[in-house]
This record gives C-alpha cells, structure tokens and sequence, in this order.
C-alpha cells in the first residue's frame, strides 16, 4: 500500500465516522480504549523504522494512557494479591513449631 492509498483510506474512515457521528452513532468510548493501542503500534512501528526518540515517545504516552484506561483492572488485581499475601501469612505462622 502506498502513501496516497493510506491517506484515502484513512480519510473515508474519517469521514465515515464524522457521517454516523452526524447521525447519531458515536464511538467517543471506544475510540477512547483503542487509542492508546494505537500510538503503542505507532511507536513500535517507529523504533523499529530506526526513529527511536519518536518511537519511544509515542510508546510511552501510549503505555500511560492504557495505564490511566486499565487502571481500576490493575487496581483489583493488586488488591487480590495482597489478600493472597496476607492469608499465606496466617498459614505460614499455624505451622510454626511451638
């Protein structure tokens, strides 16, 4: 795929979505999860175009935003853990020897 196919794709999808925004189908939400994936793959195309600076940059900012979108799953994740951390611990001392 050349470039000024590239840029016509990405313009329909644009539009098309700038059509069903009009109509009164929104995608704000979605668009909102996927961006972030969206500039890791940028960034990941770019380190690997040997455009390090741009590369990690958009890397970075992608993995913040994910962070920030992923953060209430992270979040309860960490609290299942130390829970588990904290039972074993009460284990752990019922088998000590007296």
């Amino acid at each position: 795929m050349n470039r000024k196919s590239a840029l016509g794709i990405l313009l329909i999808i644009v539009g098309g979505i700038a059509v069903l925004n009009f109509v009164g189908i929104h995608f704000g939400a979605i668009f909102g999860f996927i961006m972030p994936f969206i500039l890791i793959g940028l960034g990941a195309v770019g380190w690997m175009n040997n455009k390090k600076w741009i590369g990690g940059i958009l890397i970075v900012i992608g993995g913040f935003m994910l962070l920030g979108k992923l953060g209430v799953i992270i979040m309860l994740l960490l609290a299942i853990g130390l829970i588990a951390a904290g039972i074993s611990l009460f284990k752990k001392n019922k088998r000590g020897v007296y």
